[in-house]
């Protein structure tokens, strides 16, 4: 009976329905029983919207530029879906409100659908849920979809296993913003965009955070590590409007590959101004991660980095359960402390039924 609940719960968002969405994204969040399946279900309607991620250090106007994007891409016909991860729960009323209220521009507009998440105990991260939760908006036919994440500083790399373009937003004249982003940030953003950018300072900003992406871009070793800015064989640079040749030196054409160079903008999201530019911008970079294959080389990336963490999270459940079953881990701790045994030991002798079944089976 309660599987048949879910699937009509499923085709209700399906077809369209926004209460249907709501109550998806709620059992997602909370883990209902049954969630698993509403995901497994959707799953194969996947894959048809652009996710963006938006990050940044607090006070950066992430809020306000991502309801000017969102206002935006209603101005162009096109329906979207803004998850915005705190991290306080969503049940405590304040977040989801106090972000309605930065999203004023699409008050009442059926067509952008918001939803405020914890990240779990995750300051800056994406939990499992955010990324089940840009499943349900995928499906039920978003053609945008937004993310915009706490301000946490290099935590905030976990936006890249969710997000297609990840923006990152610098404030003016901060030389602790700049800092924030030489200790790990630069590497994942796609789009550096100094925001306020009628404050004094932003043109150094500006300035600084092309030299340092000048500087990545020299580093020999970046292959290793940027794979989602692209290949080895440096060529045309695809990004608002511009067409570069990175030592590509005289090999011949069928040899280039596309290659991405981080792009540098100012907006003022209070005004909207700079607002185009960087649509434009996000739309070059996604056009790139179509030709150059990359879009789908990092759809794999998320499913194998999706499989892991679930594998992590379900197999610890068990082995805690098998803890309790055999007294405790506080009843192991005492032995290991008496001497009586140790960590590694203890170790081995739990998982040794779980290690005889895997390595037992034929296939």
């Amino acid at each position: 009976m309660g599987r048949a609940v879910e699937s009509d719960l499923v085709d209700r968002l399906l077809d369209g329905e926004h209460r249907a969405l709501a109550r998806v994204i709620t059992k997602i969040e909370s883990q209902s029983p049954g969630y698993r399946d509403i995901v497994s279900e959707i799953h194969a309607h996947t894959g048809h919207a652009s996710v963006v991620g938006i990050t940044g250090s607090p006070g950066a106007g992430k809020s306000t530029l991502v309801d000017k994007l969102a206002k935006h891409y209603r101005d162009q016909g096109e329906t979207v879906g803004v998850i915005a991860v705190d991290p306080s729960s969503p049940y405590t009323g304040g977040a989801v409100l106090g972000d309605r209220i930065r999203m004023a521009s699409n008050v009442g507009d059926m067509d952008v659908f918001f939803r405020s998440m914890s990240a779990r105990g995750q300051l800056g991260g994406l939990s499992t849920a955010t990324a089940d939760a840009v499943k349900a908006l995928d499906a039920f036919g978003k053609d945008r979809i937004i993310i915009e994440t706490v301000g946490a500083g290099q935590n905030e790399v976990d936006v890249v296993k969710t997000a297609d373009t990840v923006v990152v937003l610098v404030q003016p004249g901060s030389g602790d913003d700049v800092q924030m982003l030489k200790a790990g940030i630069l590497e994942i953003g796609d789009v550096f965009v100094v925001n306020k950018a009628d404050m004094e300072g932003a043109s150094r900003t500006v300035a600084e955070l092309q030299e340092m992406i000048h500087l990545r871009d020299d580093d020999p070793t970046k292959g290793l590590n940027m794979g989602h800015h692209g290949g080895d064989a440096m060529a045309e640079t695809h990004g608002h409007g511009e067409s570069d040749t990175h030592g590509a030196g005289d090999a011949d054409e069928t040899d280039v590959a596309p290659f991405w160079t981080p792009q540098v903008l100012e907006t003022v999201a209070t005004t909207g101004e700079g607002i185009e530019t960087l649509v434009e911008t996000l739309s070059d970079h996604y056009s790139y991660l179509a030709e150059s294959g990359e879009l789908d080389e990092k759809a794999k990336q998320r499913a194998g980095e999706e499989i892991r963490q679930l594998l992590r999270s379900d197999v610890n459940r068990l082995l805690e359960r098998e803890l309790d079953r055999r007294g405790g881990v506080e009843q192991f701790a005492r032995a290991v402390v008496d001497k009586e045994t140790d960590p590694y030991a203890v170790t081995e002798d739990v998982l040794e039924p779980l290690r005889e079944c895997l390595e037992d089976r034929d296939d």
